[in-house]
Formats: C-alpha cells, structure tokens, sequence
C-alpha cells in the first residue's frame, strides 16, 4: 500500500502499532485518529445531525446514514458470497459473512478469551467486563450498554 504523504503513513502504521492518542473525555475509550474521537463523541450527546431526504430518518454518522441509503433505498448487493450466493452492499460485510462460513473469530476478548466476527460485536461484549454504559437517555437519565437497548428503552417514553 503506498501514500502520497508521510502523515498518511503515520495515521496508517497507528492501525499496526495499536497507538490511539485520542482520547475521550467522557468515558476514557481511545483511537488512532482524531476524526474516529469525534465521530464516537456523538453517542455522548445523542446528537443526529445527518438526516436521511427520502424517509426522515436521522443518523449520528454520515457513514451510518450513506449505508442506510444504499441498503433501505437502493437495495443494490453487488457483493456476492461465492460459498451460497448471497448478496451485499458493503465489501466488509461479505468478509464478516464469509466468516460464518468458516467459524473464524479474530476479535478476541482480553478478558476471557470469547472470539468475535466483528471488532464492533467484542467492543459491545467488553462493557460486560468494563460496565460502560455510554449510551443515555435524555429523558431520564438512565444508561445501557448499547444503542439499540437505548432506542427500545426510549420507546417507553411516548
């Protein structure tokens, strides 16, 4: 893989050497580059600032929300599993399908060893462990462990 500038290399090698100095100041989880902080900073404030033309629905990430669009509103799967066919959007969420074909679990829990198909799945499983609990309700105050447990709890409220 090559780079057009040295700083990209460095961002780069911090994937490698497992450097995260960017910190945040809410809960103490760290990253490798300063546009990740920022981007996680937004499950602190519940902030949905990206809002999707066709249906309303509001996204705390662009990312989330150019997915959204393509898997709700284009339904386009150009990714296809060469072991049964099936279809996908996304590249990486072929390589994590295909991993159900295998058995193969490369996120590891430090804590008690339980294997993960995405680094997403063992991040969620480590607040068993840690007892982070990021995600608030503004309406109460009370906090879960992830986002999808806050958006079912926020149902009660209306």
């Amino acid at each position: 893989m090559g780079f057009t500038q040295n700083s990209s290399l460095r961002k780069h090698q911090r994937i490698h050497t497992g450097e995260k100095p960017f910190e945040c100041g809410k809960c103490g989880k760290s990253f490798n580059q300063c546009s990740s902080l920022i981007q996680h900073q937004v499950i602190h404030t519940g902030e949905r600032p990206y809002t999707c033309l066709e249906c309303g629905k509001s996204f705390g990430w662009i990312t989330a929300l150019r997915k959204h669009h393509q898997h709700i509103h284009t339904g386009e799967r150009s990714y296809k599993c060469p072991q049964c066919g099936k279809g996908f959007q996304i590249s990486s969420d072929l390589l994590v399908h295909q991993r159900s074909h295998t058995e193969e679990r490369p996120f590891l829990c430090p804590d008690c060893g339980k294997g993960f198909r995405k680094n997403s799945a063992l991040t969620i499983h480590r607040r068993i462990h840690t007892g982070e609990t990021p995600y608030k309700c503004p309406e109460c105050g009370k906090s879960f462990s992830t986002g999808s447990t806050l958006t079912r709890h926020q149902r009660k409220h209306q």
